[in-house]
């Protein structure tokens, strides 16, 4: 038998402006613009202002505090009545005076239109294009032009056909009802191989190179490559170097020669087409030395300045006024009222998400101090994680890692992802704690220096660095190559 029963539970949930908030904060710069362009297509009772500027005022007493642990995780519960996005207002405070905020992301003491960032805009054709625009040109019939497309088709982002002809064959017959050779195919390959960029439309990396040492002056250097690639390929990469000088009855010096001209290939022929803008970073912040002082910036390209509309605030001022005996009273005004809401929560939630990035970066800054000072040497940086920054500036862990995901700073040598900032802490032998990437640096300039005929295996590696002071063990040691991407001794060494 079904029984009815109540049940009292407490749960935590987060109002809409809040998920709002936490939306906004989390994009980057690059995409703040495309979401207010979406916002002001959306509601009417949002626009832009134009010609104002922050100032110290603006930002640290008239835009709400950042939220705090208890209102931006997604564990906690909030009170909306407390909450600055989420506060109830009346009527007549559309009636007030024109609010309008600045958000072109400028800190208070910098306005200058100088330290505007404009992202470059790039296009490019992609790969696919451009070869289909190199396969129309061959004299081809209308069928060996279809193939030819479906093999430009087939190939990946770095331009290799990973496919066998035997998949494409049977593609092409039961997709596209064409019975090919495999004669055909190969010769169809062979012209695309002879498209440019040199290298693309090879199966294997061996072919790639192969394929571009055959497009160069035939001078013996580029003789002896192919010969190596071709007959010796799994000795050179595996840089048997002895073996290959033996057999081809060569010098070190010859060879050295050779392997120069190797190196020069493009091992990925079809990357740089298949890049697009998106792949260009658009920092969010612009970090400054200023005679030992740090200044930062939030990027200011994105962010157009908003307003609650004054023509819709009237529109609903009119309406009260004139129609308190229409059927439809009620629900227009809520109707006008609620788009005016969503103006004014939108423009708080892009208030707060720039107070909580200048709090965070500033706390980022504070931390690194020394490294920013010292023109990013690595060997500054100091252990730091999320929480540490969540204490400094009284917020959640979560606040401050939506922070730091996929936003960037910009600074006088390089641009770095905030996440770079962070890392755990090693003790050494006097008790100090350092960075493990204070250590990485350290293993980098190691490598760097070794001799490369003799390169230095990971157990030596762990002994110089515990000689300096550093206790890890050869694991760490090979964690850390393998992060820096560094590959084992045997594959650095060289003639």
């Amino acid at each position: 038998m079904l029984k009815q029963g109540l049940n009292q539970k407490l749960l935590q949930k987060l109002s809409p402006q809040q998920i709002q908030f936490i939306k906004l904060l989390q994009i980057p710069t690059a995409d703040l613009e495309r979401r207010i362009k979406e916002e002001l297509e959306e509601n009417p009772a949002l626009e832009e202002e134009e010609n104002k500027s922050l100032t110290t005022t603006d930002v640290f007493q008239e835009i709400p505090q950042a939220p705090s642990k208890e209102n931006t995780s997604e564990d906690s519960g909030t009170d909306d009545s407390e909450s600055e996005v989420g506060k109830e207002e009346s009527l007549e405070d559309y009636y007030g005076e024109d609010d309008t905020f600045d958000n072109t992301g400028k800190l208070p003491y910098s306005t200058d239109e100088e330290d505007r960032y404009e992202a470059p805009v790039i296009q490019l054709s992609s790969l696919i294009d451009s070869l289909d625009a190199q396969l129309g040109m061959m004299n081809l019939t209308d069928q060996e032009q279809q193939i030819g497309h479906h093999l430009i088709g087939s190939l990946d982002d770095n331009g290799y056909l990973s496919r066998s002809l035997e998949a494409i064959q049977d593609d092409l017959a039961f997709r596209n009802n064409i019975e090919v050779s495999m004669e055909t195919l190969e010769g169809l390959l062979k012209a695309i191989q002879k498209m440019d960029p040199a290298g693309v439309g090879a199966r294997d990396i061996q072919e790639c190179l192969i394929i571009q040492l055959k497009r160069r002056e035939q001078t013996p250097e580029v003789q002896l490559a192919l010969k190596i690639l071709s007959e010796y390929f799994e000795e050179f990469s595996k840089r048997h170097y002895e073996k290959i000088t033996r057999r081809l009855h060569i010098s070190d010096d010859q060879l050295r020669d050779i392997i120069q001209v190797i190196s020069r290939l493009n091992p990925k022929p079809g990357e740089a087409q298949t890049q697009d803008k998106g792949s260009y970073i658009v920092p969010d912040f612009l970090l400054m030395i200023d005679q030992g002082e740090i200044d930062i910036k939030l990027n200011s390209r994105n962010a157009p300045e908003l307003r609650v509309s004054k023509s819709y605030r009237e529109q609903l001022r009119t309406f009260v006024e004139n129609n308190k005996k229409r059927n439809d009273y009620k629900e227009t005004v809520q109707f006008l009222k609620a788009r005016i809401d969503n103006a004014q929560w939108f423009i708080d939630a892009i208030r707060q998400r720039q107070v909580t990035l200048l709090k965070t970066m500033g706390c980022i800054a504070e931390k690194q101090k020394a490294f920013f000072i010292n023109e990013g040497d690595e060997r500054m940086l100091r252990p730091m994680i999320l929480k540490d920054v969540a204490d400094e500036v009284g917020m959640d862990i979560s606040t401050i890692s939506r922070v730091a995901n996929s936003k960037f700073v910009q600074t006088e040598f390089g641009i770095y992802p905030l996440k770079f900032f962070f890392s755990e802490g090693v003790a050494t032998e006097s008790g100090e704690e350092v960075s493990n990437k204070e250590i990485k640096k350290i293993l980098q300039n190691m490598i760097a220096a070794e001799d490369k005929r003799h390169p230095l295996s990971d157990e030596q590696l762990k002994e110089l660095l515990n000689e300096k002071g550093y206790p890890i063990a050869r694991r760490t040691v090979v964690k850390y190559r393998q992060e820096m991407d560094i590959p084992v001794a045997r594959l650095r060494k060289s003639i």
